[in-house]
């Protein structure tokens, strides 16, 4: 009865949802598994991740027990969000509003984020039911759109994807979002070397940048 609302008290905490897109299988689960030791509670693996099913059943299994959120992106139908749910998926993204996949994963009380640009957008996502509004691409907007748009459509829980790095997050905060899609900043933090600590460091230091951001 109350998965739900941890589900999305687990992104509420951290502020943070990590998002997973990278080009083998195997890298995808040490790079969560390292963000995981770094605090972040919030994992979206994209359908782009070869075998992006196996790698979500494996950390939905690994962190069953655990205050982790596994969830799946790049969601651009019904019936992939049906496989992801019964992948292990909790949590599950749209780059763009999507309302099978809302429709879908009310069902089952997974959580959504789904994606806007516009004002239209973002009123037209949250009468579609989502939970999370997903302001995408973010970096060609900038907080101050956010801003704009949190005016007049104050009920909007938006989290900007794209651009945000812990020197930048306090703006985006500031602005009015509730938390932020964080990708490249995170999961390549060790592909020069291989070296996953710095994945786990790199997570510490963007949830650091977010406590520090909300407490200004």
């Amino acid at each position: 009865m109350w998965k739900k609302f941890n589900n999305l008290k687990k992104i509420a905490d951290t502020g943070i949802v990590l998002i997973i897109r990278l080009d083998s299988e195997q890298e995808a689960l040490a790079v969560a598994e390292a963000a995981v030791k770094g605090g972040i509670k919030a994992l979206e693996i994209t359908m782009s991740v070869p075998n992006a099913l196996h790698v979500i059943q494996t950390l939905a299994e690994k962190y069953r027990e655990e205050e982790v959120l596994v969830g799946a992106g790049t969601i651009l139908d019904a019936e992939t969000a049906r496989a992801a749910i019964l992948a292990g998926a909790e949590l599950l993204v749209s780059p763009q509003l999507n309302p099978e996949m809302i429709k879908m994963a009310n069902r089952y009380q997974a959580v959504t984020i789904s994606g806007a640009f516009t004002p239209t957008e973002v009123l037209e996502t949250l009468e579609a039911g989502t939970d999370i509004v997903k302001l995408f691409p973010a970096e060609v907007l900038g907080p101050q759109y956010v801003k704009s748009v949190v005016a007049p459509l104050s009920q909007a829980p938006i989290t900007p994807t794209g651009g945000v790095t812990p020197q930048n997050v306090h703006e985006w905060l500031q602005a009015g979002c509730i938390g932020v899609g964080v990708g490249s900043y995170i999961t390549k933090a060790a592909q020069k070397d291989g070296d996953y600590s710095k994945v786990t460091a790199a997570a510490k230091e963007f949830l650091e940048a977010v406590a520090a951001a909300r407490s200004i």
